[in-house]
């Protein structure tokens, strides 16, 4: 195997599946092993950032949901990703590949599987996702985010080892925060945030919790919260009328520095926040997703909530009343708020990007495949 063969990672569609391969890309970069990211058009927003010395676009398709010919069309889709792939597997001649779940990665991955290149797949979340599931029986190795892994094959757990969840520099840089002070009628750092997208349900149920706290309560608090398009005007406006200080915006590019600079955080469970909440410590109020196929987000939320480091609620318990009691509650007893941030630290695995570097150049060490010494358009 040269030296100088890459690492071919495949990752797409959202930030919970690019933002831990930037992260694995970045461990392999500080070893001086190259990287390429194959993706589908959605995610190539992301490449500018992605420490990748080419990005390569494969088309691919989620062939579940919709009628029969959208699935029909969706596979097809895949089988034509598939073959690209192949075409390109045997012009980059990559040491390893490397997927992290969603269905972009489907061809980059059976095609290295037919020609006998190593392969592993990192799943994210507690639960295995359906990509993940199909590829997981051919491929050599499973890395996983957390200690246990939902809807697997009891006859692949010899293929899984735990390497946590890989998060980005700008996360570990935000680790080294420390927690902010607290002190009785101090400023109290909010933190709201709802996935990629944002969710609607923040927008929704937070201003109106925080309108009906005490106005001594609200003295304090700042917030910065995330919020749809649609929402922004709607919950910037609410603050205004409550002449509270708060900034709201559609996206923060910087979400880790806030996220470290919080006293509390509001968020989804998706895999990478809770495992940034984890690197960072930082106590939380978690409302897992509740229309996932695989409940992914409240099995990734319970890992957390083990630790007593958040609180985890289902989106149709989290009102407003709710939320007024458990920041009501959290601004009376903020020793325990530092407890909590603690807790949440302890369970973080900051060496996560690393210890699935070790795991991909181990399994890279296999014998090269001749298939990939033949020439091939």
């Amino acid at each position: 195997m040269a030296n100088d063969a890459p690492v071919l990672i495949a990752a797409g569609g959202t930030g919970g599946h690019l933002f831990p391969a930037e992260a694995l890309a970045h461990a392999l970069a500080r070893r001086n092993v190259p990287v390429h990211l194959v993706t589908d058009e959605r995610a190539t927003k992301y490449g500018g950032a992605f420490p990748a010395s080419a990005v390569h676009v494969i088309r691919a398709a989620t062939p579940t949901g919709g009628n029969l010919f959208a699935r029909g069309l969706a596979v097809l889709t895949l089988i034509g990703g598939t073959t690209n792939a192949r075409a390109l597997l045997r012009r980059v001649k990559p040491r390893v590949v490397v997927g992290f779940g969603g269905y972009p990665t489907v061809p980059p991955l059976l095609a290295a599987t037919m020609l006998g290149i190593p392969s592993i797949v990192h799943e994210q979340n507690a639960v295995l996702g359906r990509a993940n599931r199909l590829l997981a029986g051919r491929v050599q190795r499973i890395a996983t985010g957390f200690p246990a892994l939902g809807r697997l094959d009891p006859k692949l757990r010899p293929k899984c080892i735990e390497t946590g969840n890989p998060v980005r520099p700008a996360v570990l840089d935000a680790a080294r925060l420390s927690y902010p002070g607290l002190t009785q009628g101090g400023r109290f750092w909010l933190l709201v945030v709802g996935g990629s997208q944002g969710a609607r349900v923040m927008s929704d149920v937070v201003p109106r919790a925080i309108e009906g706290l005490p106005p001594e309560a609200r003295a304090g608090l700042i917030i910065v919260q995330q919020a749809r398009g649609e929402d922004e005007a709607r919950v910037r406006e609410t603050y205004a009328r409550l002449g509270m200080e708060a900034e709201v915006a559609p996206f923060f590019a910087d979400l880790p520095r806030r996220m470290a600079e919080a006293h509390l955080v509001i968020a989804r469970a998706g895999a990478s926040t809770v495992s940034e909440l984890a690197v960072i410590g930082r106590p939380a109020i978690l409302v897992p997703y509740p229309h996932a196929l695989d409940q992914d987000q409240s099995a990734n939320a319970a890992h957390l909530a083990v630790t007593g480091a958040v609180d985890v609620v289902a989106q149709s318990s989290f009102t407003p009343d709710y939320l007024r009691g458990k920041l009501a509650e959290a601004l009376a007893s903020l020793d325990h708020l530092t407890k909590r941030a603690v807790a949440a630290k302890q369970a973080g695995i900051p060496d996560a990007a690393d210890r699935l570097a070790d795991l991909v150049l181990e399994v890279a060490g296999e014998s090269r495949p001749e298939s990939l010494d033949e020439t091939a358009d």
